[in-house]
């Protein structure tokens, strides 16, 4: 789609949906949510066989009174994750990196991590414990024994605050992030537990060391541009600044806090470290884009991004013993739900619909990001859905669980 251009709706009806209930969801978004003020505004873009069929842009994208735009960047956060993991599977698929390679091979810096055994704070950390090698389908799986300071507790997460692990952009180049992080016990030996952590960036780390390029450069050759989400990177293309949306802090009983102001946002100038965990900025369309290539099981106009094996390999759980999220986490936070939810490499994945209490299908995928964004493939139904918004935390509130009810409540001509 060219900036700028909206995009062309197919008839819901054509493609099994019920127009009039999948209104009810921009009524209810705005009735909820936006016309409260909780949140500054929505998007939200539902598709069938990679078709647009039902297109939500509600509220103001700044505090100025800016009308949302459909063609408005914002902060993806989280959602860059699962770009991450596929650019890193792109590298396993050429032979250049495996799977059950030890991380050290290519981040020394790591080579000798061993788990927390005491200390923090005024206190030194304890010598680690030695343990068995962190292998990289352990940073996928976020079964590295890394965690996020975000967290917020233990002794280790603050160890990561106070290098300010969650802000790298301004603060740390690549080598520098991981000198500091290769100092840090890990929380539990590699594959005994789950724990939303930096794993995903370090894994873009791993991308920048094995393909020579940094993280940006890669995913512009390898994936936005054979895509063609030209508004999606780590930064914002010179002369796009007025579509940045301002983004917004949660408040409880309050009106959310202005955050970052997009006019003024330091994400536009340049990056220092590229953050292969949540450092990107895009639109609803490009992510729409990748979406519909998660569906196509590689490909999108001719062109594959990864093969359908490999996407297939990326989408099953790799939790112990098939257990599902809410029986192996140790996160305080994530942004998944836990019952019913397994996690492969890079995505989360319905693995019992039942336990979710939500209409799903088996084998559906997914993720989000901090400022409340989300996306689902769901490859039984052809359905995928993109969620865009500004508001920090995305434990705020249940709007992706009743996004995704609602969703499935149009949807009149199931194939399962």
């Amino acid at each position: 789609m060219a900036r700028g251009a909206e995009m062309e709706l197919t008839d819901p009806k054509v493609l099994g949906f019920d127009a009039a209930r999948l209104a009810r969801i921009d009524a209810f978004l705005d009735e909820h949510y936006v016309g409260p003020g909780r949140l500054p505004f929505v998007q939200v873009l539902v598709g069938r066989d990679g078709q647009p069929v039902h297109r939500c842009n509600l509220g103001t994208m700044r505090a100025d009174g800016t009308p949302i735009r459909e063609d408005a960047l914002v902060r993806i956060a989280s959602m860059t994750k699962p770009v991450t993991s596929i650019a890193f599977m792109q590298l396993v698929e050429q032979g250049r990196v495996a799977l059950d390679d030890p991380v050290g091979r290519i981040l020394p810096e790591l080579a000798n991590a061993g788990v927390y055994a005491g200390g923090g704070g005024a206190v030194p950390f304890a010598p680690a414990t030695p343990t068995h090698p962190i292998r990289f389908v352990d940073l996928l799986t976020h079964m590295s024994g890394l965690t996020y300071g975000l967290q917020n507790r233990s002794s280790v997460d603050a160890a990561y605050r106070a290098v300010e692990f969650d802000f790298a952009r301004e603060h740390h180049s690549s080598d520098e992030y991981m000198a500091h992080l290769g100092k840090l016990p890990l929380e539990f030996a590699p594959g005994t537990g789950w724990n939303y952590s930096v794993a995903t960036d370090v894994l873009g780390v791993a991308v920048e060391r094995l393909s020579g390029m940094r993280l940006g450069e890669y995913f512009e050759k390898h994936i936005f541009k054979p895509l063609g989400m030209a508004d999606t990177g780590f930064g914002v293309a010179s002369g796009q600044d007025a579509r940045l949306a301002d983004a917004w802090a949660y408040q409880p009983g309050k009106a959310p806090k202005l955050a970052d102001r997009g006019a003024t946002s330091k994400l536009l100038g340049p990056a220092k470290f590229h953050s292969g965990g949540g450092g990107l900025i895009g639109t609803m369309a490009d992510y729409h884009r990748f979406a519909t290539m998660l569906l196509n099981r590689g490909a999108l106009d001719g062109v594959r991004i990864i093969a359908p094996k490999t996407l297939d390999l990326m989408t099953r759980n790799f939790l112990p013993g098939g257990a599902d999220l809410a029986s192996v986490s140790r996160s305080l936070f994530s942004e998944s739900t836990s019952a019913g939810s397994g996690f492969g490499l890079g995505f989360a994945m319905v693995i019992d619909p039942a336990k979710t209490l939500m209409p799903a299908s088996r084998g559906e995928f997914y993720w989000g990001g901090a400022y409340s964004t989300a996306f689902f493939v769901d490859p039984l139904e052809g359905v995928t859905m993109v969620f865009m918004t500004q508001l920090y935390p995305s434990s705020a509130y249940p709007v992706r669980r009743q996004l995704k009810t609602m969703i499935y409540a149009a949807l009149m001509e199931s194939r399962a």
